[in-house]
């Protein structure tokens, strides 16, 4: 991975003051998994460039304890060992950490001063590239990437996860390093070391001054932190003081305890009925999906919803983009409506519709009726909602 950061500040050597870091030097700094190397490509009154080179040994990697991730241990020959963005943040730290704490002892006045800076970030991890403009755009970056053929060969492989980032704001050096550390981390969400407590006071600092006012500031947590649900209600209590909506989730909560014996239920409903094939309709994030594909006994498992924005989450949710053969070739997503006939329906053992039919329109019924015991057709059917007006054996 390499990361280039460039200014036209007037001198634009400056940025050499900024960093702590001689033009006229090669530098090389040792990591836990490698190397990193610093160099300046060019350095004069009118354009600096600094380079950040990272240099990974994959058999430190394997070796190292610290490396609890079971995708950093499956194999020597792992793209995963290059690319995990993790290691780029851990770098920029170990390399500018003066810089990101935004101290500069022999020019003091530079921390504070805004420069013109232009940023590529190669061989990056990102998982989606709509998240690219949710995340730098509400902060005023101008952004481009290129993406890549898995390889040039076989183009029906599609394109990699790993593209070249280009970016482009006026900002202090500080702010700029603070938001590139956590947005790398978020855009990847896999990490080569343990996350604990230490990574809510680390995100306190990291993202003070911005965080509390960007548009995905709670999205941006539950990545940063994994979707860990308690260091998640931490954090925000932390770092939003957002009392209210700490609150609100705790109701949340307890409403989710209670759907979460109902997949229970409906899982537990599937398993005795003996299929072997199920298709989740309106499968959300994918919380039922993730209980089918833990038991062999469901050998095919897919999931729908009319929603393209919750199958992202389920795709995410699931880790699909770096499962295994094995998983890839037993579980499926795909966008349709239960309220169309969809010959992707057919064929499966049982069919789920888990807190789904409370969100069809009355008139749509009878269209859905026939669709899944008409048309569709599966031996099981197991159905839910929540709500007691449809359903009279609640009372109301």
């Amino acid at each position: 991975m390499l990361l280039e950061i460039s200014t036209t500040h007037n001198p634009a050597t400056d940025l050499g003051f900024l960093l702590h870091k001689h033009p006229d030097k090669v530098q090389e700094i040792d990591l836990a998994i490698g190397k990193a190397h610093i160099f300046y490509p060019e350095a004069n009154q009118n354009r600096c460039t600094i380079c950040l080179l990272l240099d990974i040994n994959p058999i430190e990697v394997i070796k190292s304890k610290k490396n609890i991730r079971n995708f950093l241990q499956e194999n020597y020959v792992n793209d995963r060992t290059y690319t995990s963005n993790s290691f780029m943040s851990t770098a920029i730290v170990k390399a500018f950490g003066s810089a990101i704490n935004g101290t500069c002892h022999t020019r003091p006045e530079l921390p504070e001063t805004k420069m013109p800076f232009e940023v590529k970030l190669h061989a990056i991890n990102v998982e989606n590239e709509s998240q690219l403009k949710e995340l730098f755009e509400p902060l005023g970056y101008e952004i481009n990437y290129q993406k890549y053929d898995v390889d040039s060969q076989f183009v029906e492989w599609g394109k990699s996860k790993t593209i070249t980032l280009s970016l482009k704001k006026t900002t202090t050096l500080q702010e700029l390093l603070s938001q590139l550390y956590v947005f790398i981390l978020v855009l990847d969400n896999e990490r080569h070391y343990w996350i604990g407590n230490q990574e809510i006071d680390l995100l306190k600092r990291r993202g003070a001054g911005w965080l509390d006012s960007h548009p995905q500031k709670e999205w941006i947590i539950k990545r940063f932190l994994k979707y860990i649900p308690e260091l998640t209600y931490s954090a925000k209590l932390n770092i939003l003081k957002d009392e209210e909506n700490i609150k609100e989730n705790q109701k949340k909560e307890k409403e989710l305890n209670l759907h979460q014996k109902r997949l229970l239920k409906a899982f537990q409903l599937l398993k005795n009925s003996h299929s072997e094939s199920v298709l989740d309709v309106g499968c959300g994030e994918g919380k039922l999906l993730k209980l089918l594909l833990k038991d062999s006994q469901f050998k095919k498992i897919s999931g729908t919803d009319v929603a393209f924005s919750e199958l992202q989450r389920a795709n995410e949710k699931l880790y699909l983009d770096t499962a295994s053969p094995y998983i890839k070739e037993k579980i499926s997503l795909f966008q349709s409506s239960v309220t169309y006939q969809d010959e992707r329906f057919l064929g499966y053992d049982a069919i789920a519709l888990v807190e789904v039919i409370e969100h069809i329109n009355e008139e749509r019924l009878e269209v859905f009726e026939k669709n899944i015991f008409g048309y569709a057709r599966p031996k099981t059917v197991v159905l839910s909602t929540p709500n007691s007006e449809y359903n009279v054996l609640f009372e109301k």
